[in-house]
């Protein structure tokens, strides 16, 4: 369970990068540095070592601060527990949300000032990222939209291109943003939304849990928080943002209205295709006094990490309700944080770990390739379970194919069989999927199976060493 109640007042975006400036975690750049590519540059450089703030970017008067949540270690620190224990208590928050306190519009942090008029490209410091990148994009803000059928609101991160003063192309998969879209297009009116920027590290990380539809993840951070988040209403909608974040960008996602956006530099280290999209219109910029502006380096820890987590928490708690033998998961860096999903099992049976890999794929349809281990590999350690695949796999038995499936839109792979056509909306991510029983049988003879161990060597052997070798030691090496 989160501990944050308990020892300390609720985390802000500004309480934690006190932190880690307080700890050595958070260096500062030159003033003026560019906003094409530049700031990206250096993100990326200091990627998972250092969050970086950088004071003035291209002349603006506001900050840009990234990778303060690089480091799983780090997320663990800001919700409160050991790193072993992150994934339950994500799990627990996802579980036991805690309904949002509402502090009454105007009165907010975030609404300290206001923009009715507003030209996004001189207003805010939005960064080019990637090299082809087709202009500035929004990569960190939180998209809250309500369903016009329930009132439920939903909160999620999705790419934002910055085509003009006031509009702006958006990303939409399909997942509830996009429902709640379509449900707005049946009854003629835009979908009101907020593009929130620079929250706390756990309003962060809730706006990723995978949960059903109608279930507010703003109540999930208040969950993360151990208390309630503060919310306040939006001055155009209806919508609830959080009360201390530092930006929000108020306005609606239009029925008709398409622009082209891309090609963007996404989590799989590729570029998404340019194509027309769905258009939000600005209505009116809210902000702090002095507000700081939060970018993700795409493809970067930051960017892998925060969706990773609550997948792993997710998947952890599914294959367990079937599966009691799970001990643990990992959506490994090299597959994306999303596509290679490997699991812990302590296995009883042969053919349990086929029925795991078929049960992690009902899991999430990101997960593209499964390897189940066994309990005494280190499933975060890509050298172990590569090593088990080695010793303990063979393909014509162990290996499970499924063809036709559901995968990732931004998977570049599923694209192939197209290649120079338009690929029709509901063919777009088909993939298959490849499961890997890397396990050792039940049952085997003498210490074929057993992993190589030497008795103490799991000890510091700092108590048992000298030191580095002295003048009379070298002496021993003289001819």
């Amino acid at each position: 369970m989160n501990k944050q109640s308990e020892s300390r007042s609720p985390l802000t975006l500004r309480s934690w990068l006190e932190r880690l400036a307080q700890t050595d975690r958070l260096v500062v750049a030159q003033p003026g540095m560019e906003l094409k590519h530049q700031i990206a540059a250096i993100g990326k450089r200091m990627d998972t070592s250092k969050a970086v703030l950088f004071p003035q970017p291209g002349g603006h008067s506001i900050p840009v601060v990234t990778g303060f949540m690089s480091r799983r270690e780090w997320i663990a620190e800001a919700m409160g527990v050991d790193n072993s224990e992150l994934l339950q208590a994500y799990r627990h928050a996802a579980e036991n949300p805690l309904p949002w306190q509402e502090v009454p519009a105007g009165s907010a942090p975030c609404q300290a000032v206001v923009h009715r008029e507003v030209d996004m490209r001189t207003l805010l410091p939005i960064p080019t990222h990637s090299e082809h990148d087709s202009g500035p994009y929004i990569t960190a803000g939180l998209i809250i939209a309500r369903n016009p059928d329930t009132g439920v609101q939903n909160v999620s991160i999705i790419r934002i291109q910055v085509n003009s003063k006031d509009r702006m192309a958006v990303l939409m998969l399909p997942r509830h943003t996009w429902a709640f879209y379509q449900a707005s297009v049946k009854k003629g009116e835009p979908l009101p939304v907020a593009v929130v920027i620079g929250v706390d590290p756990l309003t962060l990380l809730a706006s990723q849990a995978i949960v059903p539809i109608n279930h507010d993840e703003l109540e999930i951070a208040g969950a993360l928080h151990g208390t309630p988040l503060r919310v306040t209403k939006c001055l155009t909608s209806e919508l609830r943002v959080p009360a201390d974040a530092e930006i929000v960008i108020e306005g609606r996602i239009l029925i008709d209205e398409r622009e082209m956006e891309g090609p963007f530099g996404e989590f799989p280290k590729y570029y998404s295709s340019a194509e027309k999209r769905e258009v939000i219109q600005v209505d009116a910029v809210t902000h702090r006094k002095d507000p700081i502006y939060h970018t993700i380096v795409p493809a970067e820890m930051e960017h892998l990490l925060m969706g990773a987590i609550p997948r792993e928490a997710t998947l952890l708690a599914h294959l367990q309700r079937s599966f009691p033998g799970v001990q643990d998961v990992h959506l490994s860096v090299g597959g994306t944080c999303r596509y290679h999903l490997y699991v812990k099992l302590r296995k009883q049976r042969e053919g349990e770990p086929k029925n795991v890999i078929l049960g992690a794929f009902a899991g999430h349809y990101d997960v593209k390739h499964v390897v189940v281990v066994d309990e005494d590999v280190d499933v975060h350690d890509p050298k172990q379970v590569e090593w088990a695949i080695a010793t303990r796999f063979q393909a014509d038995r162990d290996l499970v194919v499924i063809s036709g499936a559901q995968g990732s839109i931004l998977d570049p792979s599923t694209t192939v069989a197209f290649a120079g056509e338009e690929i029709p909306q509901e063919m777009q991510g088909i993939s298959a999927k490849m499961g890997l029983d890397a396990t050792r049988p039940v049952r085997y003879e003498g210490h074929v199976f057993t992993k190589v161990h030497v008795p103490g060597e799991d000890r510091d052997p700092a108590q048992y060493l000298q030191g580095p070798a002295t003048a009379e030691t070298r002496k021993l090496f003289a001819e």
